[in-house]
């Protein structure tokens, strides 16, 4: 990672009365305090994905969005800061209890090259952080405005009073961090809105639910689509529709964490009501206390079983809800999965006969990057992939949000068709954003934006920010005129890697007669 300028968010941490503590301990003891607590703070924050700056004096510096970015970053940051604090109050040596206390700030900073030795950020972002964490009262986690914005909805906070802090203009506007919300998307979204623009989507979806109750077999359908194109939303009506003849489980796939394999398994069977709900299905008394014993191990709450003995027991529970009505087993964000979550899914498909079950996956185009083989020969029969709304949908849509009809035009124009986009940008406008700012990143796409092209490869990477100047229209000749003679070879595969992951799309374009491609939308090429 060269020298760049990225969005990250900056978390400090810092002992509360540690001069008072200094004042209680010996040298020694004190040292072996505050180094445990560096332990804890390094694990914990690596844990979550941030990156350890630095420590200074007893606070502990964390960045996250470095050298990787993650569309939750700044929710990262904030359940670090959680976590952190629920740690530091864990007697230490000497029976210590510590008390911390924590700033975390978004914004742009100026990110060294970790290759030469530079890996440390810069810029206001990082100062307005610290004085966050100077400002914050013992045992209090404060957030500056554009942290907030990413994790309202997703965490529990409470207004603080704006921080006069020294070298800033203005006071800076604060929240105060209760909880994280566990569970919840990184971006949540809004389901109070009519479906728009997808009935023929929905009927597909329909039509593979449909094959399964009637042919009663295991059907695995997977829908795809890029973030914010639509995918929950629509999966959210089919279930709302068929749920009074069905029973519905959904689990979600989480980014990272400890113990994450099987945790889509774990909501699903919580859902049914945990090891008693699981008792309560199976008949036959041998197998019930096996299924219970193996499912218990695979969520982390009995003692473990082999992934063949998780996947067997599962299958028992689906069967047996399946003989009463039929099931639809819905997996979140599939492409977060780990390979044994994915082999379950597998298995389920494969091994499953006589019992309507559809195994609903829903997923973000790259992960067929990653599994090239997941669709096998179901063809278009086994999986749906989205496109943007129209502009009459898109207009719709912003009627519904309740955008004004001034401001309609602009940002369907600016959203490009994407629901997520025209919802971020219409609650901006909400908010009291100027119109102006409507082709702007909102803080939450630009978080995803940011994540998408850290997950390309390098030359992928280097192939879209060639193409973004070039324009949001593009030719072959161009990208290879911008590149090195030795990476020529290569920008072919770039180029169709990056139209499989939605981020450009073929093109037939008016100015020349040659194969041409443009972004998927100007933000992907703002961001690029």
């Amino acid at each position: 990672m060269a020298v760049s300028r990225r969005t990250v968010t900056v978390l400090f941490a810092d002992v509360a009365g540690s001069t008072q503590l200094g004042e209680r301990l010996d040298p020694e003891a004190l040292r072996g305090v505050i180094t445990g607590w560096f332990d804890d703070a390094r694990a914990v924050i690596e844990r979550h994905g941030g990156t350890v700056e630095k420590f200074i004096g007893d606070a502990v510096m964390g960045v996250f969005g470095v050298p990787a970015a993650h569309e939750d970053d700044a929710l990262r940051a904030v359940r670090a800061a959680l976590e952190l604090r629920e740690h530091a109050s864990i007697p230490r040596d000497g029976n210590e209890q510590l008390r911390i206390r924590v700033g975390i700030n978004t914004g742009e900073v100026v990110a060294g090259d970790p290759s030469e030795g530079h890996a440390f950020v810069s810029g206001d972002a990082v100062n307005t952080a610290k004085r966050l964490e100077e400002a914050a009262r013992s045992a209090e986690i404060l957030i500056g405005g554009q942290t907030e914005q990413l994790v309202r909805g997703i965490a529990l906070l409470e207004p603080a009073e704006p921080i006069v802090a020294k070298g800033k203009r203005t006071p800076v506007t604060a929240w105060r961090v209760l909880a994280a919300i566990p569970g919840l998307p990184a971006i949540a979204r809004r389901t109070d809105t009519p479906l728009v623009g997808r009935d023929d989507e929905l009927a597909r979806l329909r039509r593979a639910y449909a094959r399964a109750v009637a042919e009663r077999t295991c059907a695995l359908f997977t829908l795809l689509g890029p973030a914010g194109i639509g995918k929950s939303r629509l999966v959210s009506e089919l279930l709302d529709q068929v749920r009074e003849g069905a029973t519905v489980l959904v689990g979600r796939c989480l980014a990272y964490g400890d113990g994450i394999s099987f945790w889509p398994i774990y909501e699903m069977l919580r859902d049914l009501g945990g090891s008693s709900g699981v008792a309560g299905l199976i008949a036959d008394p041998d197998e019930r206390e096996l299924v219970v014993e193996r499912l218990a191990g695979a969520t982390a709450r009995g003692r473990s079983a082999g992934t063949q003995e998780t996947y067997w027991a599962f299958r028992k529970v689906c069967e047996a809800l399946a003989d009463d009505r039929p099931l639809i087993l819905c997996f979140e964000d599939v492409h977060w999965a780990e390979p044994t979550m994915l082999d379950l899914v597998e298995y389920l498909a494969g091994w499953i006969r006589d019992s309507p079950i559809l195994v609903l996956c829903v997923a973000r185009p790259e992960f067929l990057d990653a599994r090239p083989a997941w669709l096998g020969g179901g063809g278009a029969e086994a999986s749906l992939t989205l496109t943007p709304l129209s502009r009459t949908d898109s207009l719709e849509l912003l009627d519904g949000l309740g955008a004004s009809s001034e401001t309609q035009e602009r940002i369907a124009e600016a959203a490009d068709g994407n629901p997520l986009y025209a919802e971020q940008m219409a609650a901006m406008v909400a908010e009291g954003a100027d119109q102006d700012a409507l082709f702007t990143f909102p803080p939450t796409i630009q978080a995803l934006l940011a994540a998408r092209l850290d997950r390309l490869s390098v030359q992928e990477r280097a192939v879209i920010e060639r193409a973004a100047v070039a324009g949001k229209e593009f030719w072959r000749d161009a990208i290879l005129a911008l590149s090195p003679d030795d990476e020529h070879d290569g920008t072919d595969a770039s180029l169709m890697s990056l139209v499989r992951k939605e981020l450009v799309r073929p093109h037939r374009s008016a100015v020349r007669a040659d194969d041409a491609f443009r972004f998927s939308h100007a933000l992907i090429r703002d961001a690029a």
